[in-house]
């Protein structure tokens, strides 16, 4: 990346919307079985936190150097304070709603030899009075963006989404959506829709040969009145549907070692790339070079600005 797009990155100011979380990995080593169950005894010797979900988007926003602002919600916990203090050490503006009746969304991996043993998950759906409140500061934020990202990991934080798409959309924004779930019809009218494979299959059913996932993705994005709809593919890249037609970038990654969060990258690098005033082609470029980059790491991870060059 030229230091004239760099530039333009550290200019563009994005505001991203959606479930918030952390991401606590612990370490260790097993070497023998548990007598009370089969289960293998793991002694810890290393804990790991990353912001995860939407979090970790606006942490990929950061990492580009671009100005990267965060609305969601998180309890009023431990777990909701290391999230605070890592957004700020991410150099992220964090505008986050605390709701004192859920817990912060944990996720807890346990690793032993490179292997993940298990995955706990701590979540609860926010309050209603936490969500107005989100919703009210939304109001108050969108017009300071040159983009939003929502990002949904159905976990509620982004119950009014269709209501925030027209607001933004109201004020000519740029909306990208990360989407989850089989209804689509709660993003009608965003920008950019960027689903992966197995998330484009709930809602579209199975295709039979590329001019079929043509057809349905393009059925889709009409149907839904968006600009555009990338299709993220892993390991055969990623494909652009458009007015224009469609267009595909090949993979790039050169080792697979962790697959988690690389769709926060991606989005995050897209959502700065169009704040700088880049075509979606070349956005989508950068963007999937991006996630090359980040899943050849461990765990959640960003791509710098020096990494993309």
């Amino acid at each position: 990346m030229e230091k004239a797009n760099r530039e333009q990155f550290s200019k563009a100011r994005l505001l991203v919307v959606g479930d918030v979380m952390l991401d606590r990995y612990w370490f260790g080593d097993t070497n023998r079985i548990s007598p009370e169950a089969p289960v293998p005894v793991v002694q810890v010797s290393k804990i790991d936190e990353r912001l995860g979900g939407a979090a970790n988007v606006a942490r990929n926003v950061a990492a580009l150097d671009a100005n990267a602002t965060i609305l969601g919600i998180v309890g009023n916990d431990e777990p909701g304070k290391r999230v605070v203090e890592l957004l700020k050490a991410g150099g992220v503006d964090s505008q986050l709603e605390i709701d004192a009746d859920v817990p912060t969304i944990v996720k807890l991996r346990v690793i032993a030899r490179q292997q993940q043993l298990i995955r706990l998950d701590f979540e609860e759906t926010p309050s209603a009075k936490a969500l107005a409140h989100k919703l009210e500061r939304f109001e108050k934020l969108v017009g300071d963006a040159d983009v939003v990202i929502l990002s949904d990991y159905g976990k509620g934080a982004l119950g009014q989404v269709a209501h925030m798409i027209a607001q933004a959309r109201a004020q000519n924004k740029m909306i990208l959506v990360d989407p989850k779930g089989e209804d689509y019809e709660k993003y009608r009218g965003a920008t950019v829709l960027t689903p992966n494979r197995s998330e484009l299959l709930q809602v579209v059913g199975k295709w039979t040969s590329e001019e079929d996932l043509t057809k349905k993705a393009q059925d889709l994005r009409k149907s839904l009145d968006l600009q555009a709809l990338l299709l993220t593919r892993s390991e055969d890249g990623m494909s652009l549907y458009t007015d224009a037609g469609v267009s595909h970038v090949k993979a790039q990654a050169r080792e697979v070692f962790d697959v988690s969060g690389a769709g926060d990258t991606v989005i995050a690098t897209l959502a700065v790339a169009l704040a700088a005033k880049w075509p979606l082609e070349k956005a989508m470029a950068l963007a999937n070079r991006a996630g090359g980059i980040v899943v050849g790491k461990l765990g959640t991870a960003t791509v710098t600005s020096e990494e993309l060059q």
